[in-house]
């Protein structure tokens, strides 16, 4: 009965290397002396890029998607990846996430993304509805209305360049919330074997 407890909040992520993080943290406090208004700042152990939020799930929910996750990924290959520029999401006019952007082998990590989460529908977790943006947030934005120097920081950090990375491995993450925000913990982690 308890396996099938539906409390463990988790999510699949590539984890970024601790240099890109310190690059990212770098630019964090300069948007933060340009840009004003409500904004929730991410933490530096908080970027992830997500591949899959599960929501509340069971230990038996962990080990089926362990299972289709390793499956999936004995054939993939390592990843090569850039984080560099800036943008918002869903647009300009309305920024409600401030992220970084992904380049490299994006495509062939659309098409990971893709795989799994069919696999991870016919596990009974619904397939995304909105198509797949590789990205790293930096900040929510609680209310664009009020926010200011937004776009000037979008320019001046246009050329923004944190570095590039291989990614070989896959984690599954719980995520805990805190008053302090998420502090997050790995059940389990997958290798690139291709």
């Amino acid at each position: 009965m308890a396996n099938n407890e539906k409390n463990i909040r988790a999510f699949l992520a590539i984890e970024p290397p601790e240099d890109i993080l310190q690059e990212i943290t770098r630019l964090q406090e300069k948007l933060k002396r340009e840009i004003s208004g409500r904004l929730s700042w991410t933490r530096p152990q908080g970027q992830h890029l997500t591949l899959k939020f599960f929501g509340d799930i069971s230990k038996e929910d962990i080990n089926n998607i362990s299972a289709a996750v390793q499956k999936r990924v004995v054939a993939e290959q390592k990843l090569n990846l850039k984080v560099e520029k800036l943008g918002v999401f869903p647009d300009a006019r309305r920024p409600r996430v401030l992220w970084c952007g992904i380049t490299g082998d994006v495509e062939r990590l659309i098409n990971l993304q893709k795989k799994l989460d069919s696999d991870f529908a016919a596990l009974g977790f619904p397939a995304e509805d909105r198509s797949f943006k590789a990205h790293l947030t930096l900040a929510r934005i609680k209310d664009p209305r009020d926010i200011t120097g937004l776009s000037e920081a979008l320019k001046k950090h246009d050329a923004f360049k944190a570095g590039e990375f291989v990614v070989d491995k896959l984690f599954l993450f719980q995520s805990n919330l805190s008053p302090q925000g998420a502090v997050y913990a790995k059940l389990a982690e997958f290798d690139l074997n291709g």
